[in-house]
């Protein structure tokens, strides 16, 4: 097995699996691992990860509805086999790439990261997936490269909130290239060692455990590298509200309410609120803003 960090927790700190095999179910028909093999346990959570039924039942994702369990109710319609993402720009080798093309030879690694939403709730996430410098590696980035652009798909007939027009799709993120090939940044395929539900990002999505959860882009079908900032929806839609940045911050309130603590899901009705952690606990990342005003660059 393949360890790229010192663990803080094992897989006997996990949810048992038999805690979740009956719900296995909610993943039929999504896409298999194939021939992309799980490497073992990376970079680890001080937290037990939520349950699997928490993780695919309660979701953002506003091409299939906005409220939480509208993913879960509706994203059984998103096609996700054959897919290809396209991948253009400042890279050496520019093409459309089958998923499993993308992928071949690189290491799936486990990492149990934390997420917060925007919205002041947080769950912690057993992902399965890859460094997305490793993908970026393999495709070959130019020296004009500055920052990453990403794209979701789109497909109006089985998408509602397409149709309702909730925001201006395709749905379009980015990050700075050091952000970006961060070894904390991963294109994440699957949870719980099983293929990733397509309520949660089916069959690839990024994750970036120091930033709000809406910075971390589902069912990518398109990677491009750039010179110049992209644009992305959130920023687009009210920029006031929703910073290209967008890092984990308890001192930086969202215009509507207090970000310096967080509802845990699954800790039930009553559970205390906990404190949120500057950069979600990963401090590691800090380097990457220093000499940023991080108030200013929200």
């Amino acid at each position: 097995m393949a360890y790229r960090w010192m663990n803080k927790l094992t897989h006997a700190d996990v949810t048992p699996k038999t805690a979740y095999l009956n719900r296995r179910q909610i993943l039929a028909g999504t896409a298999g691992l194939g021939a992309i093999g799980l490497a073992g346990a990376a970079h680890a959570d001080t937290l037990e990860p939520n349950t699997l039924e928490e993780i695919t039942s309660y979701n953002n994702y506003y091409e299939f509805g906005t409220g939480k369990g509208d993913p879960a109710a509706n994203a059984h319609q998103l096609v996700t086999s054959p897919w290809s993402i396209k991948v253009d720009g400042l890279v050496d080798n520019p093409g459309e790439y089958s998923l499993g093309d993308l992928l071949d030879g690189l290491t799936v690694e486990e990492r149990i990261y934390r997420f917060r939403c925007v919205e002041a709730w947080s769950m912690v996430v057993p992902w399965n997936g890859i460094e997305l410098a490793d993908i970026l590696n393999k495709v070959g980035v130019q020296s004009g490269a500055k920052y990453v652009a990403f794209e979701t798909v789109v497909q109006p007939e089985n998408m509602i909130g397409v149709q309702r027009r909730v925001l201006d799709f395709p749905y379009v993120e980015g990050l700075r290239l050091d952000e970006a090939t961060h070894p904390l940044t991963i294109l994440a395929t699957g949870i719980y060692g099983e293929p990733i539900a397509n309520q949660n990002g089916a069959p690839i999505r990024l994750v970036v455990p120091w930033k709000y959860g809406f910075k971390s882009i589902k069912s990518i079908v398109r990677i491009t590298l750039q010179e110049n900032e992209p644009p992305t929806s959130w920023n687009k839609s009210n920029a006031r509200e929703y910073g290209f940045y967008s890092n984990v911050n308890p001192n930086i309130d969202h215009p509507r309410w207090s970000q310096a603590s967080e509802r845990r899901i699954g800790g039930g009705l009553f559970a205390p609120r906990i404190d949120t952690q500057m950069f979600n606990g990963y401090d590691e990342v800090a380097s990457l803003y220093e000499g940023m005003d991080l108030a200013e660059f929200y």
